[in-house]
């Protein structure tokens, strides 16, 4: 009787395993790399009924036990209402304030916190880094608003923006340590 001698039959089982290792040292050589965790992380928030749409985004500072307003955030000055780069919010439709037309469109939120009010800005140029060159676009603000500081009973360790639902449109509210601003968006 003759042996007859099939390679293939030994080299499939030799080849897997081959590969099979080759895979397993490919998989363990891998690193993963994270994403630095953001001390103020990119936020958005929403509002949605069947006809309007509402959107911000913004950087979410938190407090760590420090003062906020008239002290990390000064009074009378420009500030990008949250951190990294400027907030913006995006209209679907129109809408109104204190019966002031607001056209639908993406704007950048600026604000200039004070003691008892804030000027709240809406600017037409995007992308801006902080309020860094708000200086030189200025003359592209579309409205501004001026806002009673309220207080709340409760201290918000994070800077947050939120939508509150209301008979005639939304409330546009600001909150952070304390302090509370509300921006009356009318739908129209």
């Amino acid at each position: 009787m003759s042996f007859i001698h099939k390679p293939s039959l030994y080299l499939k089982p030799i080849f897997c395993l081959f590969v099979l290792v080759s895979i397993t040292q490919v998989g363990s050589a891998q690193k993963i790399v994270k994403p630095p965790k953001k001390l103020s992380p990119i936020t958005m928030t929403t509002f949605k009924n069947e006809r309007n749409y509402l959107k911000v985004t913004y950087g979410q500072p938190s407090k760590r036990g420090r003062k906020i307003f008239g002290s990390l955030i000064p009074f009378g000055k420009i500030w990008r209402t949250g951190a990294n780069e400027a907030t913006e919010i995006t209209l679907v439709n129109d809408v109104k304030i204190l019966k002031k037309r607001f056209k639908a469109g993406t704007y950048t939120i600026f604000t200039i916190p004070g003691e008892k009010t804030w000027t709240i800005i809406f600017n037409r140029e995007l992308g801006q880094w902080g309020a860094f060159d708000y200086p030189k676009y200025k003359d592209r603000d579309e409205l501004r608003y001026e806002a009673k500081v309220l207080a709340t009973e409760e201290v918000y360790e994070s800077f947050t923006i939120y939508f509150q639902e209301r008979k005639k449109g939304v409330n546009l509210i600001m909150v952070w340590s304390n302090t509370m601003i509300l921006v009356p968006l009318d739908f129209v």
